[in-house]
């Protein structure tokens, strides 16, 4: 199979075309054929226009790449090695949604062949692959995983918005369902890995590496925010503390925040579901999860705390929220604890408006239902600014000054103005 690729006699089909799928469709398509599919035609049109629906790439990054952009799943039957790369969400109970998962893995079953390769680079429980998505491509195949097709697990390490830490630059876990096709696929994604990859001995272990990476990262966060609850009522800065305690070389350097998008707020969420279902409560991961979904509700809380303590009146008090997307400096609003922010803010009857120099006004009503404005419009009772966009690291504080109202509150989430701001009314985590 490597050989085949190598020597473009095989062509690579990748399988969703968002945040994770692009940059691995058009790097393979640099030594390789490539058939990149998506489900929703109109961003295919786009990217056959060297644009990237998610905004991440450059036009100049789809050039001299050897490649198919198709809505197409006939396409697909074209290829030999098949990368799955779509989203693996959450439910409104906190349930993982396979859906995606398992429909691109009914798609590509309906093109397999003998001799077909098939790895999943969506991020799943340990077991996913083999228990879910094989059996699928077993029974619309008619094909047998082994004797006919092998199948691997890859899991993605895409940080949006990251220039530095990129596909390439970030050393690959790489699994198979036999030695044949560990080897195989290692050598394949080798091709353009220039960090190089890691052979995980099984399915199970390469998924399972997968997210725990994101859960210890979760946990560790989850530890912050809850000290900054308590450092709250002690009535000193948490970002002080944090600064005192990195000054020892092993402290680890983790911050409080909100903690959302389509990693660390989901992925502990599939392996709190595996547990379960084998009979044990993963308590520790249960608990930062607890923490982390509730701090857009406790900064929302203090925001009307410290406004009536200001002699004002919540149902006339308007607020600003700067940042809607789930990271700074990318347009992603998937899974945005921003959300919980202005919302549980309107439960207080509060007039909230919300800015984003990343975020889509379109996908924003579509997704949480409301709008976002160009540009602040008045004054405000409270600005919050709650994602640190390189847009707003450098805002003065009399910008600031000429947007508050007489005691207006200055809340600042990460932190960034802690050392710039004097005479306002200032809070952070």
């Amino acid at each position: 199979m490597y050989n085949k690729i190598v020597n473009k006699e095989e062509i690579i089909s990748v399988i969703g075309l968002g945040y994770v799928g692009l940059p691995i469709a058009l790097e393979f398509a640099k030594v390789a054929k490539v058939i990149g599919f998506d489900i929703k035609p109109d961003r295919v049109e786009l990217m056959k226009q060297n644009i990237d629906p998610s905004k991440e790439l450059e036009s100049h990054e789809f050039e001299g790449c050897d490649i198919e952009f198709s809505a197409n799943a006939e396409d697909i039957k074209k290829a030999k090695f098949h990368i799955v790369a779509v989203p693996t969400p959450i439910d409104d109970h906190n349930q993982p949604d396979l859906t995606p998962v398992i429909a691109a893995s009914k798609t590509v079953a309906r093109a397999l062949k003998k001799g077909d390769y098939v790895v999943y680079e969506s991020t799943v429980y340990p077991g996913c692959t083999e228990e879910d998505c094989v059996p699928i491509l077993e029974e619309i195949s008619g094909l047998k995983m082994g004797e006919d097709f092998k199948v691997g697990f890859s899991p993605e390490r895409i940080n949006p918005g990251d220039k530095v830490n990129t596909l390439t630059t970030i050393t690959k876990v790489v699994s198979g369902s036999d030695d044949e096709a560990l080897e195989n696929i290692a050598k394949i994604y080798e091709m353009v890995i220039k960090a190089g990859v890691h052979r995980a001995p099984s399915l199970k272990v390469a998924e399972a590496a997968k997210i725990i990476e994101n859960t210890q990262r979760d946990v560790n966060i989850a530890l912050m925010n809850e000290l900054s609850l308590i450092f709250n009522r002690m009535n000193i800065n948490t970002f002080d503390v944090l600064e005192a305690a990195g000054t020892k070389w092993n402290f680890l350097k983790f911050f409080p925040g909100l903690v959302g998008g389509h990693c660390i707020g989901v992925d502990p969420y599939y392996l709190l579901y595996k547990a379960k279902e084998l009979g044990y409560h993963a308590k520790m991961i249960d608990s930062g999860r607890f923490i982390n979904d509730s701090m857009g509700a406790y900064v929302a809380k203090q925001t009307v705390k410290k406004i009536i303590a200001a002699d004002k009146n919540v149902k006339d008090a308007r607020v600003l929220v700067m940042g809607v997307t789930f990271k700074e400096d990318v347009s992603d609003i998937r899974n945005s604890k921003v959300v919980d922010v202005v919302n549980e803010l309107k439960s207080y009857s509060v007039n909230v408006d919300a800015i984003d120099p990343h975020a889509s006004k379109q996908e924003i009503m579509e997704e949480y239902g409301y709008e976002i404005r160009d540009k602040p419009e008045g004054k405000y009772d409270a600005i919050i600014v709650a994602v640190q966009h390189e847009e707003y690291k450098n805002l003065s504080e009399d910008y600031f000054k000429g947007l508050l109202s007489e005691k207006g509150l200055f809340i600042d989430l990460k932190g960034i103005y802690k050392d710039k701001v004097k005479d306002l009314n200032y809070w952070s985590l």
